[in-house]
C-alpha cells in the first residue's frame, strides 16, 4: 500500500470494544447482528434483522437486536427512520442525511437528497422556526411513471397550484 493511499477502515471492526466501553456484553446474538449488518447495504427493518438473526440463531431476542441498534445509532453506524407505512427502518452506514419519496401507486421508494429538500427545509425553518430532521421525512405521492400511465388530468389533491 502506498503512503499516499489512506487505509480502508472497517467501521465494524471496533464494535466489540465500543460495546464493552458502554457496559454491554459481546454476546453471540450481538456478534450475529453485527455480522449481518456488515453485509447489509442501504435500508433494513428491525423485523428483517430479527428474522435474519433467527435464521442463524433461533434464540435471538428482539430486545437485544433493538438495544444493539440503539447503541449502533449512537456510534453513527446505523440511522433509523420511518417508511411510508410508519415502520422503523435502519439505514446502514449512513454517509449523508436524506429523506425518502414513496409512490403510493407502485410502492417504489427513492432517496430524497438534502440538496433536493433544501427549499422545503429552509422554508419551514424561516416560516415556522422548525428544524427538520430529514432522516425522518418520507413524502408520499405518485411517481412520474405512474402519473404517465394513469392518463387523464392529474388528481387535484396532489397539486398545490
Amino acid at each position: 500500500m502506498s503512503l499516499l493511499t489512506p487505509a480502508v477502515v472497517d467501521p465494524w471492526a471496533s464494535v466489540q470494544d465500543l460495546l464493552h466501553a458502554r457496559g454491554m456484553r459481546w454476546t453471540a446474538q450481538r456478534r450475529m447482528l453485527i455480522e449481518i449488518l456488515s453485509k447489509s447495504n442501504g435500508h433494513v427493518t428491525g423485523a428483517e434483522l430479527i428474522e435474519r438473526c433467527r435464521a442463524a440463531d433461533p434464540s435471538t431476542t428482539p430486545s437485544t437486536v433493538y438495544r444493539t441498534l440503539d447503541m449502533l445509532e449512537g456510534l453513527g453506524l446505523v440511522r433509523h427512520g420511518h417508511g411510508a407505512d410508519g415502520r422503523q427502518e435502519f439505514h446502514v452506514l449512513p454517509d449523508r442525511d436524506h429523506g425518502h419519496l414513496h409512490c403510493e401507486q407502485c410502492g417504489q421508494t427513492w432517496e430524497l437528497e438534502a440538496l433536493e429538500a433544501r427549499g422545503m427545509v429552509n422554508a419551514l425553518r424561516r416560516g415556522r422556526g422548525f428544524l427538520v430532521d430529514l432522516s425522518h421525512v418520507t413524502i408520499v405521492g405518485r411517481c412520474g411513471s405512474c402519473q404517465e400511465h394513469q392518463g387523464g388530468p392529474p388528481d387535484p389533491v396532489h397539486q398545490l397550484d
